[in-house]
């Protein structure tokens, strides 16, 4: 689980997020990013809605995979944004871990929220 002081605390807080985010679309999810410069690290939510998956116990399920794929990755995301992963595909519960996680390293590539310390 990614650490307490990288999520979100409260439904307020995704405010600003929802006021001044931009939203990139991919095939199992969308992002939606804010810069945030009241913060100085980044700040990340999964939300998996009841229309996507019924059962509660899947959509914590999937909304663990995701963390726990942020949290890996974290080093490698630039710190002060804010940042919501939207699962809008039910499919999502039946990809393989792998390909989960490069289709996370992707979006991330994507909008430009990668950095690569290997480099």
């Amino acid at each position: 689980m990614l650490a307490k002081k990288y999520r979100f605390h409260g439904h307020g807080a995704l405010k600003f997020l929802f006021g001044h985010g931009k939203t990139y679309r991919f095939k199992n999810m969308s992002l939606r990013i804010a810069k945030n410069n009241r913060r100085e690290h980044s700040r990340a939510s999964v939300v998996v809605s009841k229309k996507v998956l019924k059962a509660a116990p899947k959509r914590n399920q999937v909304r663990r995979r995701f963390y726990e794929l942020l949290r890996l990755n974290w080093q490698n995301i630039q710190p002060g944004y804010d940042i919501l992963v939207s699962i809008y595909d039910r499919n999502v519960l039946d990809v393989g871990y792998e390909q989960l996680a490069q289709e996370v390293q992707a979006a991330l590539h994507q909008t430009n929220l990668w950095v690569d310390h290997s480099k």
